[in-house]
């Protein structure tokens, strides 16, 4: 394993949409481990392969002690409503406060391609969101309550 340097806001690839995985191989699984040793180096709580330059759709986290890796995520239902505070490795020292669902449901596939379908509330929703929102291109900055606070800090 090793670490990866997080690339960061300004950088025009944290824009792009990233490419669904299509090979479930030894490189996939290197990748996803070093990301997740690049997010416990960084304190993170989760990282998306394009905060380490590599437009794929993958996604590390760590909820509440829980491990997870996901592989082409996507939400297929979502409820309720929670504001709460965010923050980016990509991004830096802001926080800014983001209106997520309470609860989503996703489906994914792990490293090994095995598909896989897991809800959460809470803490993995917004983490979830969040880190699928980087596979999309789209930071935190750009849906935060806070953004014209973060604009006017550039």
């Amino acid at each position: 394993m090793a670490k990866r340097k997080i690339v960061k806001i300004g950088d025009p690839l944290l824009r792009k949409k990233s490419k669904p995985v299509k090979d479930f191989d030894d490189e996939l699984g290197v990748l996803i481990d070093d990301m997740k040793e690049t997010m416990y180096q960084n304190d993170g709580m989760g990282l998306a392969a394009p905060q380490v330059g590599v437009l794929r759709r993958v996604v590390v986290m760590d909820v509440n002690g829980n491990v997870y890796e996901l592989v082409n995520p996507e939400i297929v239902s979502s409820e309720g409503e929670d504001i709460d505070t965010e923050g980016c490795l990509s991004v830096g020292s802001f926080h800014g406060k983001v209106k997520r669902p309470y609860k989503v449901t996703v489906k994914a596939f792990d490293r090994y391609g095995y598909p896989l379908e897991i809800t959460g509330e809470k803490y993995f929703a917004r983490c979830v969101c969040h880190e699928i929102d980087h596979l999309n291109g789209v930071l935190f900055v750009d849906i935060c309550e806070d953004k014209d606070k973060y604009k006017g800090a550039l």
